[in-house]
């Protein structure tokens, strides 16, 4: 009888330590849990309007609010590792930004016991220095100028951390450098391309979307990269297009092997070039992410103001849709696909962000009309033929 206990209190107790290690893995965890595996939804009037199921991944529901939490903390985890940065130390977090990478770094840099310091162009939207503020981030605004000049927002951000990691201190700087480390495409590749199969059960014909960073003339190209080099290893005959906003050479670059756009021509380019108002997609230079994404990218769309600031509106009247910039690219994009390839296929593209940082330019009517854009509230009209060269836009 003695026996029988012993062999049943043992049973029970390693039964109650599995129970308390299982449980473990399963206990609530900070917000990194709060990042990845977003729910891809079916965006409906799109569908059937074209006979396609168009797809997008709802980026906007990471704890961040956009695609840019999965490389803030993968970057953040990556310095960590190689032990440049160590919380709780008062190290900086820096980066130069137009908005959406610096909210999710300045997010995620407080939960992991860093300070945050942002530089970005002083024309970007209000609310997301604003929200950046709020944070608990430091701002630096400083004027739009060309990559090649030590003022620009991103060589600025480079040049802080250097000067905090010159001095004698615990405390050190990251400058992130989220368009040339290939940290960006690398989380791309091992999250947000799997989460894409599984949810699809690998029925893609073509995956979409843009690259940004577009208005201030960089690009990163991780996400598009990452994704297609994933879904490309699984799925052969797969399509990728880039969606390529007005002032950006990528376009050109994907079609022609030149990167060019009519804004670069002769006689017509201004000394702080404003192209476009949308914030976040397109370049004319290459960065070591979009290098590495070339050979993944099939064809590219060309995607006007005009058509992103239809296609927002069209979203939120069609599908209750609130969506940013990008994302309407990614839309329009995914339109001018679908009625290339015909009714049948599956096409899938991201929704980066919300429209709620994006309320004082892309989604004001007042600025609309001052730089001479008019919104269309009802169908698909506003949507163009595609151009085979960027000679208009």
């Amino acid at each position: 009888m003695g026996k029988i206990f012993i062999v049943s209190a043992t049973i029970a107790g390693l039964a109650l330590s599995i129970y308390y290690l299982t449980r473990r893995k399963d206990e609530p965890k900070g917000i990194e849990q709060l990042i990845g595996n977003t729910p891809l939804i079916k965006i409906n009037s799109l569908s059937r309007a074209t006979g396609c199921t168009i797809l997008a991944k709802a980026e906007f529901m990471n704890v961040g609010g956009s695609s840019k939490d999965r490389v803030a903390l993968a970057v953040i985890e990556d310095a960590e590792k190689k032990g440049l940065i160590k919380p709780n130390t008062g190290s900086t977090i820096f980066e130069g930004t137009v908005g959406s990478t610096g909210i999710s770094l300045a997010i995620i840099s407080r939960a992991k016991g860093y300070k945050c310091h942002i530089v970005m162009p002083d024309d970007v939207a209000q609310e997301k220095s604003n929200l950046l503020l709020m944070l608990g981030a430091t701002v630096e605004k400083v004027k739009p100028c060309s990559i090649v000049d030590p003022n620009h927002f991103v060589n600025l951000a480079r040049k802080r951390a250097e000067e905090m990691n010159s001095s004698n201190s615990d405390a050190h700087g990251l400058f992130c450098n989220q368009f040339e480390n290939l940290v960006n495409f690398d989380i791309h590749y091992r999250t947000t391309g799997p989460e894409i199969y599984k949810q699809t059960g690998g029925k893609i014909d073509a995956f979409v979307m843009g690259a940004g960073t577009g208005k201030h003339r960089i690009k990163q190209g991780g996400t598009i990269g990452g994704v297609s080099a994933y879904l490309k290893s699984r799925l052969e005959n797969i399509k990728v297009v880039l969606a390529d906003p007005q002032g950006s050479g990528l376009y050109n670059k994907i079609r022609y092997n030149l990167m060019y756009t009519s804004h670069e021509a002769e006689g017509t380019r201004k000394r702080h070039q404003i192209d476009t108002i949308v914030e976040g997609v397109g370049i004319n230079r290459l960065t070591a992410n979009f290098a590495k994404a070339i050979e993944y990218i099939d064809d590219a769309v060309k995607v006007t103001d005009e058509e992103a600031v239809g296609m927002s509106r069209y979203l939120v009247n069609n599908d209750g849709l609130f969506v940013g910039s990008s994302s309407s690219v990614n839309c329009v994009a995914a339109v001018k696909l679908a009625r290339k390839l015909g009714p049948g296929h599956t096409i899938v593209t991201l929704l980066c962000d919300s429209g709620s940082r994006h309320l004082t330019k892309f989604w004001s009517d007042e600025f609309l009309q001052k730089v001479g854009i008019e919104a269309p509230t009802e169908g698909l009209d506003f949507i163009k033929q595609a151009s085979p060269v960027d000679t208009s836009v």
